[in-house]
């Protein structure tokens, strides 16, 4: 085992009848979460799936998922994680490229194996029935553990590989991110997160929604699925913060932790508002970087909402300890232990990584800028920077100074033939913006009804859509 799986082992052993994951079907301690992850790798094991295996897991978010991903490292096996926002089209997406030899799939995806690619595959899925164990091969930190995929936001995602010493890397990032003195249960809409609190014994609630559907949860439910399992800190996504914004927010949830989406001041001005006293802590990262900084909006102050507001961009606060960050040509560029320095395809890395030595940068796609405190500022996509009057205008620097504007609910900026373009929705009066807008250098200012989303997490401005939109 590597080190993470054997702090899983030992957190389990020492946590015993503790509480590790909580779902709307069942409570499981970490000492039963252990015994059904080693009686399913038995299973496995009889079955033929050993070290270097490519297992596709289609599974919902629930206390399985996590047996089966412990059972396959138990086995050395790789765990394949389609992009669950691409729906079929992802899942065939990541067939094609991981060519996976295992299928864990449960309740409607197992409807999956009717696809050719694969009919072959051996299918497996947790059982009560599964008992036994298996030792725990020998695995070295360079030794695959999974492989997931970006957003496919800005073309075909990329297949990442992860190793199992990126994944200890990785926790080590994360965990000082929510390190607490305090003993807590956390809501997680990241899936990834939860291996952090199992790792650390942490309780964990799993969302009692679809994870592809956030738009879906209504502010009441959220409130009473936090007040029914007493969470107290919640991570989620600035589309759940939105509808957890507009719910009675229950009293025993102090803290938020939000990111996968640009968290705005008026956003955290709104949950302050529904929870006075809520700590609200932004981080920013990516796929192949998370996390990158992070920010306690409590050490924002009044002249940091007045520059953003201005049009100095969007505040993410201090790179996370053992995090590199460098601007270049107003790009952002990470390196560290945790950032991604591969893709599955070779190919994929050019453009993308830096390698310089033994270091190898990641180059974002965001623009960006560190102040003198060195603070991390962000502007928004590299390649949504439009030419305006006066110099280049920043997707983000234009945008908050929109939403600051009474009336605009959410904005974007669009390079057009006609010169670049506000969208706006809200009710603010068209004329008004118009005039705004061209005092900002913006040629114009368009109104519509919805500016259209990303799919993973419904917090980001889809604007390849959002042109379609408007040239429609």
């Amino acid at each position: 085992m590597t080190d993470l799986a054997r702090r899983f082992s030992r957190v389990a052993a020492q946590q015993g009848a503790r509480t590790a994951l909580i779902t709307p079907a069942e409570r499981v301690s970490f000492a039963e979460l252990e015994r059904r992850a080693s009686g399913f790798a038995a299973t496995c094991a009889k079955r033929g799936l050993g070290k270097g295996d490519r297992v596709l897991i289609a599974m919902p978010v629930g206390v399985d998922l996590y047996v089966a991903l412990a059972a396959c490292w138990r086995l050395g096996a790789v765990a394949v994680f389609p992009e669950p926002a691409m729906r079929l089209r992802g899942l065939r997406h990541a067939v094609a490229v991981t060519a996976p030899n295992f299928l864990l799939a449960s309740g409607l995806y197992r409807l999956i194996r009717l696809l050719p690619p694969l009919w072959c595959c051996p299918r497996l899925a947790p059982a009560d029935s599964d008992r036994g164990h298996v030792p725990a091969v020998d695995l070295t930190p360079d030794d695959p553990a999974l492989i997931s995929f970006t957003s496919g936001s800005t073309g075909a995602p990329k297949a990442i590989p992860r190793s199992h010493g990126f994944l200890t890397e990785q926790f080590q990032a994360v965990r000082q991110v929510l390190a607490t003195e305090r003993e807590e249960t956390d809501l997680v809409a990241f899936p990834v997160f939860a291996l952090v609190n199992l790792a650390e014994g942490r309780p964990t609630v799993l969302p009692d929604w679809k994870l592809t559907r956030p738009e879906a949860v209504s502010p009441k439910a959220l409130s009473a699925w936090i007040r029914q399992t007493g969470a107290t800190r919640a991570l989620l996504p600035p589309a759940l913060c939105e509808t957890l914004a507009a719910a009675e927010i229950p009293k025993v949830l102090h803290s938020v932790f939000t990111g996968g989406g640009p968290v705005k001041p008026a956003l955290v001005d709104r949950l302050r508002n529904a929870g006075p006293g809520l700590r609200v802590v932004s981080v920013y990262g990516s796929t192949e970087a998370e996390p990158i900084a992070e920010l306690d909006w409590a050490d924002v102050g009044a002249e940091d909402r007045a520059a953003m507001a201005e049009g100095a961009g969007l505040l993410t606060g201090a790179p996370v300890p053992g995090t590199q960050v460098r601007i270049v040509a107003d790009e952002i560029q990470v390196a560290g232990a945790h950032v991604n320095a591969h893709y599955l395809d070779p190919q994929q890395e050019t453009g993308t990584k830096i390698r310089e030595g033994a270091t190898v940068w990641h180059r974002t796609g965001d623009a960006g800028r560190l102040d003198g405190q060195g603070r991390l500022w962000l502007l928004g996509r590299s390649d949504g920077v439009a030419p305006g009057r006066d110099g280049p205008l920043y997707p983000f620097a234009v945008e908050l100074a929109a939403e600051s504007w009474p009336g605009v609910s959410r904005a974007a900026l669009l390079s057009g033939d006609g010169g670049p373009l506000l969208v706006y929705e809200g009710t603010a009066d068209p004329v008004d913006c118009a005039a705004k807008a061209r005092a900002l250098g913006l040629a114009d200012a368009r109104r519509v009804a919805a500016i259209p989303l990303d799919r993973r997490h419904r917090s980001k401005v889809d604007y390849t859509e959002l042109r379609r939109l408007v040239a429609g």
